[in-house]
């Protein structure tokens, strides 16, 4: 066993100590802003508020359907494409080569450009439209489904990033072996990596997920504003709960605004939470079958 002199077990012990500082520091601020804003709106907090319908007092039902509507577009567009684009990079495709080049400097600069910038490109888009020649394409006002494709294009580096470092985490043997029993380069990858990627995958849906449902400045330029009223489709125009708590806040709506914002911060807590365990299982799983 490796002995340490007493100074560097001192310098050691002094830097676990402050991380574990730091930790707690996090977590407390955590948990007061938590308590803070559950306390604030904790009067507004109730059945009727969360799935009654939209009357004389407030309800962030239409917000939560919503939110589903447009984590649904959005997930069911970039997953498949960022996927897609994750197993050219990571199984088809040389790290130095040109194209693979290209591709990561896009979905590098595509994960920086703030959100600001996505909304007014989805609003330029998709609410106002634009024309090709003589013909018009888009232009559908203010709709979920206009925001739920602006949510997939600013989710998909996410996706990508996640989940090519996920596939590039499986074991080359799995790859040889599975080439040694006579499978193909497209049996090997939907055979057998892509399942044992499939927590890092899980993961980064579930954070994409989370990454959706607390945007608000997209949403604004794309969706609209409409809290009161149930969206009948992915045309029509809606709201969410990141909007309602900035709809609540800006008209002096100060205990909805803080049982909205806990609402949002529960349901994001609960996802993170969600993806951990879930990739736990999963490796888990993978391990006994190992």
């Amino acid at each position: 066993m490796l002995k340490l002199s007493k100074g560097r077990k001192a310098s050691f012990e002094g830097l676990r100590c402050l991380s574990v500082i730091a930790t707690a520091f996090g977590v407390a601020i955590f948990a007061a802003i938590l308590a803070f804003v559950l306390v604030r709106g904790a009067g507004a907090l109730n059945i009727d508020f969360l799935f009654g319908e939209y009357g004389e007092k407030p309800s962030i039902l239409p917000a939560i359907l919503g939110t589903l509507q447009l984590v649904l577009v959005s997930i069911l567009i970039a997953l498949p494409i960022g996927i897609g684009t994750a197993i050219f990079l990571s199984e088809y495709t040389q790290n130095s080569s040109k194209p693979a080049k290209f591709i990561r400097l896009c979905v590098e600069t595509l994960a920086s450009i703030p959100s600001i910038v996505y909304g007014i490109f989805g609003y330029l888009a998709f609410v106002v439209g634009f024309f090709v020649g003589d013909v018009k394409f888009f232009g559908w006002g203010y709709s979920l489904l206009g925001g739920g494709l602006t949510l997939a294009i600013m989710i998909l580096p996410l996706i990508v990033k996640s989940t090519e470092e996920a596939l590039c985490e499986v074991p080359n043997s799995l790859r040889e072996a599975s080439f040694a029993l006579g499978a193909g380069k497209a049996k090997t990858v939907f055979s057998v990596v892509l399942p044992s990627a499939a927590p890092g995958i899980l993961t980064s849906v579930i954070l994409s997920v989370g990454r959706v449902v607390s945007e608000s400045a997209v949403l604004l330029l794309t969706v609209g504003m409409v809290v009161n009223l149930v969206p009948t489709g992915p045309m029509s125009s809606g709201t969410s709960l990141a909007l309602d708590v900035y709809y609540f806040s800006t008209y002096g709506y100060a205990k909805e605004a803080g049982a909205a914002s806990f609402v949002l911060m529960v349901l994001v807590l609960a996802l993170n939470v969600l993806a951990y365990v879930l990739m736990w299982l999963l490796k888990g799983k993978r391990h006994g079958n190992e």
